[in-house]
């Protein structure tokens, strides 16, 4: 497994999930309903998911899609812990426990991991290791 290129894999997926929540924060619709937001970042993360592991598979041995998917998140999840929850989050006057106990983020990092793993499956005929 290459990690350090896993780690800027979630890094990529990262930015583009916070990069989706922002703008959808400034559109006047979105901006008044988490579920729309989270229902959209929904379908987004599947694609950022998709791309991070090109992106990671590109230059990498074509085995580990499940390893690969849970490091990619686990990175993606570390950066939320020391950025997104201490810059975003608490100035808007939530914390950290009720940024780590929406549901919504266990979901999405789910979908990350198996977007990942299916990328693999779908794009390689080498068995999981």
């Amino acid at each position: 497994m290459n990690y350090p290129r896993a780690l800027l894999a979630g890094v990529i997926a990262w930015l583009c999930v916070v990069m989706t929540f922002y703008v959808l924060e400034h559109i006047p619709f979105f901006k008044e309903s988490e579920t729309v937001q989270a229902f959209i970042a929904a379908f987004t993360i599947i694609f950022y998911a998709w791309s991070a592991a090109w992106f990671y598979y590109k230059k990498a041995a074509k085995k580990s899609g499940l390893k690969a998917g849970i490091v990619i998140t686990g990175t993606a999840l570390l950066l939320d812990l020391l950025v997104t929850v201490p810059f975003i989050e608490i100035p808007k006057g939530n914390g950290y426990q009720t940024f780590f106990s929406n549901p919504l983020l266990w979901i999405l990092a789910v979908i990350n991991v198996f977007t990942v793993y299916v990328y693999l499956k779908r794009n390689t005929s080498v068995s999981q290791n």
